[in-house]
Order: C-alpha cells, then structure tokens, then sequence
C-alpha cells in the first residue's frame, strides 16, 4: 500500500522513480554495497519537529549529518528536534526507515542539504526492504523543497 501512495504522489509531481528491493543492512556501507551506490548517494529523511508541534522533513546525504545550527537559520527558528518513533509515524505515515517526503499523510515543508543536487539517489520508499531511486534535482523541484548547506 505505502509503494503505491509513493509512486502516486511522485508522479502527481513530475518526479519519476524506480523501487528497488533490497534485504535488511546493518550498515550505511552494507545498504549502499547492496544498492551497489556510494553511502552519500543514500539520503536519509529525517522528520524534524519545530516548537509549534508542526514538522518538517531534512533531506540528508547518509555520510552526513544535519547540522541543527544551519538548520535552524535556515528554517528561521530557535529549536527543532528529532520526533520519537511514534510522532514520526502519526506526522508522516510511515515508519523510521521507510519515511520519505513521497506520500506523506502530511505534505511538510522539505529541506534539502545542497550536496544532493546533480545526483541519482536511493531514498526511504514507504516499506520496509524497499529503496526508491530519484534523480535529487527533479525530486527538489517536485517537492518544491529548499535546498541549503544543512549538513556537517
């Protein structure tokens, strides 16, 4: 069910994507090897909470991590923080590790780290064991998502 509210909202977007299926790593390397893809080509998409209860999602390389100061300045607020397990799941539909901004419940606002742009990268697909491949610039663009040096 979840890869077919991906596959709608993507294409309602103009972003075209491949599903690929994929066992279970234990690692960032282990992930990438097996997509046969560097660990930056993986972004991770984190929903982040802001102090008014409302959410967002930050779109980051998986060698990186989000740098919550620029963050922060980018968003223009004083605190954000990660949600736990269940909040994600109630703000988005999905479950952590399969999360993407793709068919969310909620359309939130998307922030990506600029270091995605010009790249092909696998992303959470809505299900668990499944990578959704999408050129970041189209992805951007559909999303409508800002892109900033959000990362370290």
């Amino acid at each position: 069910m979840s890869r077919e509210r991906v596959a709608e909202d993507a294409a309602a977007r103009g972003v075209d994507i491949e599903f690929v299926e994929r066992p279970d790593a234990r690692s960032l390397e282990e992930a990438a090897s097996l997509l046969g893809i560097q660990p930056g080509d993986i972004v991770k998409t984190l929903v982040v909470k802001r102090k008014d209860g409302t959410f967002l999602f930050a779109l980051v390389p998986g060698d990186r991590q989000i740098a919550w100061g620029k963050l922060r300045a980018v968003v223009g607020v004083n605190k954000l923080q990660l949600p736990d397990a269940e909040q994600a799941l109630a703000a988005t539909g999905y479950e952590r590790g399969t999360i993407t901004p793709f068919g969310s419940t909620t359309a939130w606002p998307v922030v990506a780290d600029e270091r995605i742009a010009g790249r092909r990268v696998a992303m959470g697909a809505g299900e668990p064991g499944l990578s959704a491949f999408v050129d970041a610039d189209a992805l951007v663009r559909g999303l409508d998502a800002r892109l900033a040096d959000i990362s370290d």
